[in-house]
């Protein structure tokens, strides 16, 4: 019997999204795992919450800032991530921006925002991080960030649903166009998870539906299956198991983590 292995020594990550909640969490539980991770988000100056985490890791861990709208700042950030590392292994495609209004007020400011972000931005950083790891005969593992809204829609989150169905669809498109070149392609549909961006959700909840701060994070978690919202670290878990040798034999799929939410 061969045990499922999760060390992730040597391997180099590239995490895009990362100042904060599930970003965050797997850049942790790479770098305690071995990796060296190369952190990014929109801020050009470091954020406050990576700080302790760069100078826990000096050796391991960077930041650098990325608009990934930009194609070139994104082009920069891939060749940066080698230079610095010399590799490329493993793909975190996380970062994703979110907004609602009801079906009949949606707007084009919003759908573009989202589209722009969730769907045309996220595929091109996968599109660009594939090439280089053809390019480097890497066999890497590419991860990117579903949800459980991309499972089906709803009244108040249309584009949002419909960024992170699209998320799933590239994702299977992706794992078989670059299997042959041994690169795993897959995706985690995380449901009710209790980060910082739930301070947003929470009070575009409450304007539309009139409802009291607060009142609809209680609610989403009491609705759960297991009856709380989870934790990044819950993510984090799938996340190093999806690019370890463990998943070697996995590709095109959609985990759920959501406490059974969504059963697929």
């Amino acid at each position: 019997m061969t045990l499922t292995n999760q060390d992730l020594t040597n391997k180099v990550a590239l995490i895009t999204g990362s100042a904060g909640g599930i970003g965050l969490a797997i850049a942790q539980t790479y770098l305690i795992n071995g990796a060296k991770v190369m952190l990014t988000d929109y801020a050009k100056e470091t954020p406050d919450a990576l700080h302790a985490l760069l100078e826990d890791y000096p050796n391991a861990a960077l930041y650098m800032g990325c608009d990934i709208c930009d194609s070139k700042a994104v082009d920069g950030l891939i060749n940066s991530t080698i230079e610095a590392f010399k590799s490329l292994d493993i793909l975190v495609n996380n970062a994703a921006v979110f907004d609602l209004a009801p079906f009949l007020e949606s707007d084009e400011d919003s759908f573009d925002r989202l589209f722009n972000i969730n769907v045309k931005a996220f595929f091109f950083t996968m599109q660009k991080v594939a090439k280089k790891m053809v390019e480097m005969g890497v066999h890497g593992k590419i991860i990117n960030m579903a949800s459980q809204a991309g499972r089906r829609g709803e009244a108040l989150v249309s584009h949002y649903c419909a960024t992170k169905a699209a998320v799933i669809s590239y994702t299977q498109s992706a794992a078989l166009g670059l299997a042959e070149h041994k690169i795993n392609v897959n995706a985690i549909s995380p449901g009710v998870i209790d980060t910082p961006m739930w301070k947003q959700v929470d009070s575009l909840f409450a304007k539309h539906e009139n409802l009291a701060l607060g009142e609809k994070k209680i609610a989403v978690g009491k609705a759960v299956p297991l009856g709380y919202m989870g934790q990044p670290a819950d993510v984090a878990s799938l996340a190093l198991f999806l690019a370890s040798e463990g998943a070697n034999y996995i590709t095109a799929q959609t985990y759920n983590v959501d406490g059974g939410n969504v059963m697929s």
